[in-house]
C-alpha cells in the first residue's frame, strides 16, 4: 500500500476500514476496504481527522489485514462455532450451542508467539451458553507477510485450537452417605443441591440412595449404582479423613481408577474424582459442596459433563486461582475463582 494525501484520492481503493466516531451518535466503518473514493468522500474523510489515506498497493507475499484475519479465524473454528465477518481487521467467534469450551493452550501460545499476529480467547475449560463470545483474531499491522501466516499454519497444526463440546451425560445416580442422615437424625440437604448443579448440564438424577458409613454399606450401594444405565455416579459426604468416613476408600475398593483424591482449590480440598472401567466417571464430593456458592465441583463438572476424560495435571494446575475469595454476593463464574 501506499499513502497519499486525502485530497489525492478520488478514484483509488481504500486498504482498510476506516471507522468514524460520532460522540454519543454511533462508532463503526465509514468506509469499507475496497471503497472506491469519490469526490463526496473528502469533506467527510477530513472531518474524520484523515488528512492522508493509505491505498492498496499490492505486491506478491503480502497480506491485507482482513486476509490474514481469515486464515487465523481458520485455525480457531470448530463444530458448534458461528464467525462474524471481518472488520477492521477482526474476526469474532461464538457459541452455537451451550458446551463447554476448550483451548489447546501449548498450540495457541505457539501461535501467538509469532510477532504481529493475536489470538485472543476466553478461558478454557468453563461452560458457555449459545451467543457467548469464544474469541477474537487479527493482526497488529495493516499488512503482514503472508510468511508469518505460514507459520501460525504450521504452529497450528491439522485441527482447530478450540473446541465446543455438547454435554453428553444424562443420568446421574447419588449417594447419600452418612449414618445421621440414613438413621433420620437429620434431613438430606445435600441430594438437592446436587440436583442444582446438574440441571444447567442436562443431567437428572435417576437413582438415589442414602447409606450409613460401614464400608460394606457403601460398596453395596457403589454395585448397586454401577448395575444401573446411569452415567455418572456422585457420592456425597464422608470425605474427610475421620475414622467413620469411609467414602473414598469405598470407592477405590469398588473398582475405580482414582485420578485424584484431593485438590489444589478451596473450598473442596477433599474431592475425589475416580473412572470405571467402562469410562464412567465416580465423584466424591466433599461437605462444602453443600453450602459453599462455588467449589470445585464447579469447576470441573462442565468438562465432566461433556465426557471429558480429566487426569491429575488438569487438578494440579487449578492451585493458580483455586482460592476463592469469599466475596459477597458470589459473582461465579464472573470472577478469579478457577481462573
Amino acid at each position: 500500500m501506499k499513502l497519499i494525501p486525502t485530497e489525492q484520492a478520488v478514484g483509488h481503493v481504500l486498504c482498510h476500514d476506516m471507522t468514524q466516531i460520532i460522540p454519543g451518535v454511533s462508532k463503526g466503518p465509514r468506509f469499507r476496504k475496497g471503497h472506491v473514493v469519490t469526490q463526496e468522500d473528502i469533506p467527510v474523510l477530513l472531518s474524520m481527522g484523515k488528512e492522508n489515506l493509505y491505498v492498496w498497493e499490492m505486491e506478491p507475499g503480502i497480506l491485507h489485514e482482513n486476509d490474514a484475519a481469515q486464515r487465523l479465524c481458520a485455525l480457531c473454528l470448530g463444530e458448534g462455532m458461528e464467525r462474524s465477518e471481518a472488520r477492521e481487521g477482526k474476526i469474532e467467534l461464538t457459541a452455537a450451542r451451550d458446551g463447554v469450551f476448550l483451548v489447546d493452550t501449548q498450540r495457541l501460545n505457539a501461535v501467538n508467539s509469532i510477532d504481529d499476529i493475536m489470538i485472543a480467547t476466553r478461558r478454557s475449560g468453563g461452560a458457555v451458553h449459545k451467543g457467548d463470545k469464544l474469541c477474537g483474531t487479527r493482526v497488529i499491522p495493516l499488512v503482514i507477510p503472508e510468511e508469518k501466516l505460514l507459520r501460525a499454519e504450521q504452529a497450528a497444526g491439522n485441527t482447530p485450537l478450540l473446541s465446543l463440546l455438547p454435554y453428553r451425560l444424562k443420568r446421574a445416580a447419588v449417594i447419600t452417605t452418612g449414618s445421621e442422615v440414613a438413621k433420620g437424625r437429620i434431613s438430606d440437604s445435600f441430594t438437592p443441591v446436587i440436583q442444582k448443579k446438574l440441571a444447567p448440564f442436562g443431567i437428572e438424577m435417576t437413582q438415589h440412595t442414602v447409606v450409613d458409613d460401614e464400608m460394606d454399606h457403601l460398596l453395596s450401594a457403589l454395585e448397586q449404582m454401577r448395575a444401573t444405565d446411569v452415567d455418572i455416579i456422585l457420592c456425597t459426604g464422608g470425605m474427610s479423613v475421620d475414622p467413620d468416613d469411609n467414602t473414598p476408600g469405598a470407592i477405590r475398593r469398588s473398582g475405580a481408577d482414582i485420578v485424584t483424591y484431593g485438590a489444589p482449590v478451596l473450598p473442596g480440598a477433599m474431592f475425589l474424582l475416580g473412572y470405571y472401567g467402562d469410562g464412567r466417571p465416580v465423584l466424591g464430593l466433599p461437605g462444602c459442596v453443600m453450602y459453599a456458592a462455588a467449589t470445585i465441583f464447579d469447576l470441573v463438572l462442565p468438562r465432566i459433563a461433556a465426557g471429558v476424560r480429566l487426569c491429575k495435571q488438569d487438578f494440579v494446575v487449578l492451585g493458580e486461582g483455586g482460592l476463592c475469595l469469599g466475596c459477597s454476593p458470589c459473582t461465579y463464574p464472573h470472577c478469579t475463582f478457577g481462573r
